[in-house]
């Protein structure tokens, strides 16, 4: 079990700025606090806001000048250095995610490994080529294409994955010869100073990589600055839609991802056990709070019953609890604001079938919210439409495999979908049909390998791609050029 000592000082916050941690000290301050319990301050981050923002990319900025034309295999040398500064710090990471955000210590563990791997594949990916020689309509003329960086990239991220994300958008950038600034969620910032930390460790050179601590003026004075080429954003749609309205009157490139309302499809012939299992995994795990996690379970009226019995069974030895034991899938909301507004929300919404208890004197002070199961939901309601990002799942009956797929479509998201068959023509079927970014059979919704593209369709995403290779076109220009003798 990870220790979280209610007695350690909280931590004074300093921005990272051209290779150095620099004083924020202001009469403005806020506190990141621990969500599992509230009076243990994680940090004090006084942001000087867009000041802090403006020196981040001006750093950034000068910092460009020579990161750009380094070779790629220099580029990929300092990643894979900054990958082994990761992995050394990963026991410290691991409790700073426990501890600031809720995140049960398996999940906060396996979040610090997918990091090393992200660093160790684009520190791989800089030695690719960044061009192809092209065919030329005139005899000896020489014509080929070169991907070039964007420049400086402002990347605007969330809490629920305070290591993963930021690198999973940083990484590619780096590795094409961008520089970038970070300007993490506020409820995640003294994570987001371990990684600047562990960036400096590995002597990555200075302005390639800043960190702007503070709330959304930070990000809006990032998202507005002229010398700031392109955007990479994770959060709320209401966020993210504004950015691409800013984004677009710069005509400048803005990647945007921007939550999910995932469906689970359980058909017929479905292993029920194996789905229960899943289903249950990804709507519960880390109390609901990904935007991969699993919303809807859309399940053939036929096997309703039987669903619903192993469903509640996997759901209840789902534990609630303290997030550094080992033993506990479900932790706290990030915060009291989420628990009221779900309350609220949900006090006396008909359907609920199941909630598991949650109690105990270690847990009575913290942001926890029951594991909730509403049955017989109907597809265009309110709580089948809306994205809660918490442990509550809508299970929906559905007549046959084509209206629970009608069903699954009906959703201004379109992330991730699942489907449970044993059958290849209701998965092949499935695939075709299904209006989601990420397509699963036999598989729960969250989550996705870090070398395959990540990314939803309609509401979900601005349509383009993070990770694999698709980070490649997002973070370069392609210039095309023709050499005449």
């Amino acid at each position: 079990m990870i220790k979280t000592n209610m007695a350690i000082e909280a931590e004074r916050l300093q921005d990272f700025i051209g290779g150095e941690f620099v004083p924020t000290d202001t009469e403005e301050s806020y506190a990141s606090e621990n969500p599992t319990r509230p009076s243990d301050k994680v940090a004090i981050i006084g942001s000087r806001g867009e000041e802090s923002a403006a020196r981040a990319v001006e750093a950034a900025a000068s910092g460009l000048i020579a990161w750009r034309k380094l070779p790629g295999p220099t580029r990929g040398e300092h990643l894979y250095r900054w990958a082994a500064a990761i992995q050394e710090l990963a026991g410290e990471l691991a409790a700073a995610i426990v501890r600031e955000v809720g995140k049960p210590v398996g999940e906060a563990r396996g979040e610090v490994g997918r990091c090393v791997s992200i660093l160790r594949y684009y520190a791989a990916e800089a030695v690719r080529q960044q061009g192809d020689v092209l065919p030329a309509q005139t005899a000896g003329t020489l014509q080929y294409s070169l991907r070039e960086p964007l420049g400086v990239v402002a990347l605007v991220t969330p809490w629920n994955f305070p290591l993963a994300i930021p690198l999973w958008k940083a990484a590619p950038a780096l590795a094409v010869g961008n520089t970038v600034v970070l300007k993490p969620a506020e409820q995640a910032s003294y994570t987001a100073w371990l990684l600047a930390r562990t960036a400096k460790q590995a002597e990555m050179p200075p302005g390639v990589f800043n960190v702007a601590f503070g709330v959304g003026d930070v990000g809006a004075a990032l998202v507005r600055n002229p010398a700031v080429s392109g955007v990479s954003f994770t959060g709320s749609s209401t966020v993210g839609l504004e950015i691409a309205k800013v984004c677009a009157a710069r005509n400048i490139k803005y990647q945007l991802e921007m939550g999910g309302k995932n469906a689970a499809i359980v058909a017929k012939d479905a292993d029920i056990n194996q789905a229960a299992s899943l289903v249950a995994a990804g709507a519960m795990r880390f109390a609901g709070q990904k935007c991969t996690a699993t919303s809807r379970a859309i399940v053939d009226r036929s096997i309703l019953g039987k669903f619903m019995d192993a469903l509640i069974a996997e759901v209840a030895n789902l534990p609630i609890g303290d997030p550094s034991d080992p033993k506990i899938a479900v932790g706290p909301l990030i915060g009291a604001t989420e628990r009221e507004r779900l309350n609220e929300a949900l006090n006396d919404h008909p359907g609920l079938a199941y909630r598991l208890p949650i109690g105990g004197a270690d847990i009575e002070s913290g942001y926890f919210f029951p594991s909730s199961v509403y049955a017989e939901i109907e597809p265009d309601s309110w709580m089948a439409q809306t994205e809660l990002f918490a442990p509550v799942l809508a299970v929906i009956p559905a007549e046959d495999l084509d209206h629970a797929i009608d069903i699954a479509n009906r959703s201004s998201y379109g992330l991730s979908a699942s489907l449970f068959t044993r059958d290849l023509t209701s998965a092949l079927q499935y695939v075709g049909r299904i209006q989601a970014g990420m397509v699963r059979v036999n598989a729960d919704t969250t989550g996705v390998d870090p070398h395959a593209p990540f990314g939803g369709l309609k509401g979900s995403s601005s349509h383009s791609r993070e990770q694999g290779p698709a980070a490649r076109d997002f973070y370069t220009e392609i210039k095309t050029v023709q050499i005449n003798p």
